[in-house]
């Protein structure tokens, strides 16, 4: 059973990681319009998404994509009852594989769109490439961090030390400061 043939994360972080405040809402200012642009037509690109029950990407588009939604509510794979396109999934229950197979089985792109629990799964299991975008004068104190062990440990170094290089940061917004860094295997 063939697993996606590209596993592919994106996350916007405020200078100290974190994809959401304390609270666990994204704030505004975590919200860049050249970087949604960048986010939807690179979720137009895939073949699925995945993400929490907590997260999502919203938009216009989000019932037509196909997604796994993870989740230690079931043993393994269930499907979504209110979303047909949807699959939840634990990851202790099955593999990626059976659950790719079941919703997508011919390969493809995954992109995993948090939050920091299912970013730190595809950390471990390994991307292909992660775009980590950094808003730099926006901290979050007591947020909710991108991965397990932000802040003890930087995104980056957890990025570098799972095997991933990054490129030349790409400048989004220039009024921000805001750079989007794709760090790749």
């Amino acid at each position: 059973m063939p697993g996606p043939n590209r596993i592919e994360g994106y996350a916007i972080i405020s200078s100290d990681g974190m994809i959401a405040d304390a609270a666990g809402i994204q704030p505004d200012a975590l919200r860049i319009e050249a970087d949604q642009k960048f986010f939807y037509d690179a979720l137009a690109r895939a073949d699925a998404v995945a993400h929490g029950r907590n997260s999502g990407e919203g938009g216009p588009l989000a019932a037509q994509r196909s997604r796994l939604i993870l989740t230690r509510r079931i043993p393994a794979l269930e499907r979504d009852a209110q979303n047909p396109k949807a699959l939840l999934w634990n990851p202790a229950g099955a593999s990626l594989d059976r659950a790719w197979s079941m919703l997508h089985p011919a390969g493809g792109i995954l992109a995993v769109i948090g939050g920091t629990d299912v970013f730190g799964y595809f950390l471990e299991l390994g991307y292909d490439v992660f775009y980590l975008t950094r808003v730099p004068d926006l901290r979050l104190p007591g947020g909710r961090p991108v991965f397990p062990g932000v802040p003890a440990h930087t995104p980056d170094d957890l990025l570098a030390n799972h095997g991933l290089r990054p490129e030349a940061p790409r400048i989004l917004d220039a009024k921000s400061g805001t750079s989007l860094v794709a760090w790749r295997r």
